[in-house]
């Protein structure tokens, strides 16, 4: 398959980029400079140039509480650039797999959300992600797939997992809420699941899929786990509650994704968490230690 993937200089796109090449795929890899996905002309441009049979949006405005300031410019890159792609994609006969996330979800529920749960966000990314996915289904209902995924972490990019990789190396105690509860998922993991998704996308895959690592933890559970694998002590970990850091943005209570329609579509299971980032870890603090002065 040819592929083109938007937001490449990502955390998510970056491994997508190396996964698929890895194996064998035929990829073209897009950053924000290289591809405006706002820009219609630019969007025109990049399909029309590459030829795509599948793109992977992995572009997104993903600076949570930035966006209750500032939603108009949140909606612009969430919400009116998937529409834009997924017109193109129709016009250019190419498949779309769209990335989206559990903000989607009130994070009220005591249960893993299903993909048929209704949305009801309750922060501007929330919103401006659910508009993103609307924009894909209303202009690509046939040959598009909607993944949705949560509390997101890689060798590349900004995550909770690197910030405690450097904390524990900085500070003898660490506060972490305890009273938020998801899925940490490598995205590394991910991106082998869109890899293996890529070719069903316009035949028997249309809709949302979940996706994300199995199993549950709060962020005291994660930092924990992150700090007993570098061989500290993991009761330098205190938990608190969400209170203890107010944020503009109310993070959800609840996050944890069914993958009903992932075991439907006989895609690989997700993994534990917990083996994932007993993978993940090492390569990530490989990266951390790079890039530190």
């Amino acid at each position: 398959m040819r592929w083109l993937v938007t937001g490449a200089g990502g955390m998510l796109g970056r491994d997508l980029v190396e996964e698929l090449r890895t194996r064998g795929e035929q990829v073209t890899g897009l950053d924000h400079k290289a591809l405006d996905i706002t820009d219609s002309e630019s969007v025109a441009r990049a399909l029309a140039a590459h030829r795509p049979e599948l793109v992977v949006n992995c572009a997104a405005y993903t600076a949570v509480d930035d966006a209750e300031r500032d939603e108009e410019r949140a909606l612009r890159v969430n919400g009116d650039g998937p529409r834009l792609l997924a017109r193109a994609c129709a016009a250019h006969e190419a498949g779309l797999i769209q990335i989206s996330t559990d903000y989607v979800f009130d994070g009220d529920a005591r249960t893993p959300y299903t993909e048929d749960d209704p949305p009801a966000p309750r922060t501007a990314y929330g919103r401006t992600k659910l508009a993103g996915e609307q924009g894909v289904s209303d202009e690509l209902p046939a040959a598009s797939t909607v993944v949705r995924t949560a509390w997101l972490y890689g060798v590349h990019g900004r995550s909770f997992v690197r910030t405690m990789i450097d904390l524990e190396s900085r500070l003898d105690t660490v506060d972490v809420v305890n009273d938020q509860r998801g899925q940490p998922t490598w995205s590394a993991d991910l991106a082998a699941l869109i890899a293996d998704l890529g070719p069903r996308v316009g035949h028997d895959a249309p809709g949302v899929l979940h996706a994300t690592n199995s199993g549950e933890a709060t962020w005291y559970d994660l930092a924990r786990e992150v700090f007993r694998l570098l061989g500290a002590d993991p009761d330098r970990v205190r938990p608190v509650t969400g209170e203890a850091f107010p944020r503009p943005a109310p993070r959800p209570a609840y996050s944890v994704l069914a993958p009903g329609r992932r075991q439907r579509l006989g895609l690989a299971p997700p993994r534990d968490w917990r083996t994932a980032l007993h993978e993940a870890l090492p390569r990530i603090r490989k990266e951390t230690l790079r890039e530190t002065p």
